[in-house]
């Protein structure tokens, strides 16, 4: 649907008076342009001399930013897809996939602070601010979606879960953009 369309197609559909797509969409575009950020970084650092020695993770950050950029843009469309279908299960699950692998993806910044090209380190920052604000929009959704559903017992098992990695997420981006300041103001 999307994910093989023009990013000028799927801004004018979200933009149109169209039920999907909508915001939790947008929310898993904004994280695809996070790892896809996360991904630049890497790209630009493998190769010099400078970084060698952390090639083999970065290689593996890499893979895994990747993975994650493909999971991020299947949900794109995923989420249309379950906001057409009108089932709320479907429609709780996709951002709870996508709160919890923006989790993930934002735990691939901090080391490139450290072991990533200091010339895009502004881009570690922005990846992180990306994937912590889908990681908010999902949870947002999440919370809807669970007061439709009216399952107590596992909106408290959901809610539990993603308010931890709510924490944890805030820390990270908290960090990453302290780590990058100090850098850049010296």
């Amino acid at each position: 649907m999307y994910k093989e369309a023009t990013l000028k197609k799927y801004l004018d559909d979200l933009a149109a008076k169209l039920p999907a797509p909508g915001g939790g969409s947008a929310a898993a575009m904004n994280a695809a342009m996070g790892v896809a950020l996360v991904s630049m970084v890497v790209n630009f650092t493998l190769g010099k001399p400078k970084y060698a020695q952390y090639d083999t993770e970065l290689k593996h950050i890499l893979k895994r930013a990747e993975d994650l950029r493909k999971e991020f843009l299947h949900l794109v469309d995923l989420d249309v897809t379950a906001y057409k279908s009108k089932n709320m299960r479907d429609a709780l699950n996709v951002p709870f996939m996508l709160a919890r692998l923006s989790f993930e993806a934002i735990k691939l910044c901090p080391v490139l602070i450290k072991k990533g090209n200091i010339n895009l380190i502004s881009d570690v920052v922005v990846a992180a601010i990306f994937l912590e604000s889908a990681f908010t929009s999902a949870y947002c959704n999440v919370d809807i979606n669970l007061k439709i559903l009216d399952d107590k017992k596992l909106a408290s098992v959901i809610r539990k879960e993603l308010s931890a990695k709510e924490k944890r997420i805030k820390k990270i981006r908290k960090l990453v953009e302290e780590k990058v300041g100090k850098i850049i103001r010296g």
